[in-house]
C-alpha cells in the first residue's frame, strides 16, 4: 500500500506564500512522476504542476506559471510545491498524486495514487 501525505496548507493573504509538501511511503515505491492538483469549491479538480522523478522535468498549468515551483527530493521520496504571489483564485484543496508511467501529465487518469488533500485558503 502506497500512502501520500500532504502538509503545509493554511490561510494566507493575497500576495503571500505557502509551501506544500508531499511524502510518499509504503511498499517499494518508484514513481515516474509526482504532481499536484487542486479543487476549488463547486469546481472540478484541475492540474497544477508535475515533476518527473528521474529527469526532473516540470510541467505547470498556465494559471500558476511563474508563481509556483515544484521540486522533488528523490532520497526522501518527497515532492514540494512552493506557491508565491498567491491569489484568491488559488483557494482550494490541494492533492498530491503519483504516476507510475509517463503520459498526459495534466490528466487525472494518469495518476495511480492520491493523497487526502490539504486546504489552501487565500484571503483577498
Amino acid at each position: 500500500q502506497v500512502q501520500l501525505i500532504e502538509s503545509g496548507g493554511g490561510l494566507v493573504q493575497a500576495g503571500g506564500s505557502l509551501r506544500l509538501s508531499c511524502a510518499a511511503s509504503g511498499r517499494t515505491f518508484r514513481a515516474y512522476a509526482m504532481g499536484w492538483f487542486r479543487q476549488a469549491p463547486g469546481k472540478e479538480r484541475e492540474f497544477v504542476a508535475t515533476i518527473t522523478w528521474s529527469g526532473g522535468r516540470t510541467y505547470y498549468a498556465d494559471s500558476v506559471k511563474g508563481r509556483f515551483t515544484i521540486s522533488r527530493d528523490n532520497a526522501k521520496n518527497t515532492v514540494s510545491l512552493q506557491m508565491d504571489s498567491l491569489k484568491s483564485e488559488d483557494t482550494g484543496a490541494y492533492y498530491c498524486a503519483a504516476a507510475t508511467r509517463g503520459g498526459a501529465y495534466y490528466s487525472q487518469s494518469l495518476y495511480d495514487y492520491w493523497g487526502q488533500g490539504t486546504q489552501v485558503t487565500v484571503s483577498s
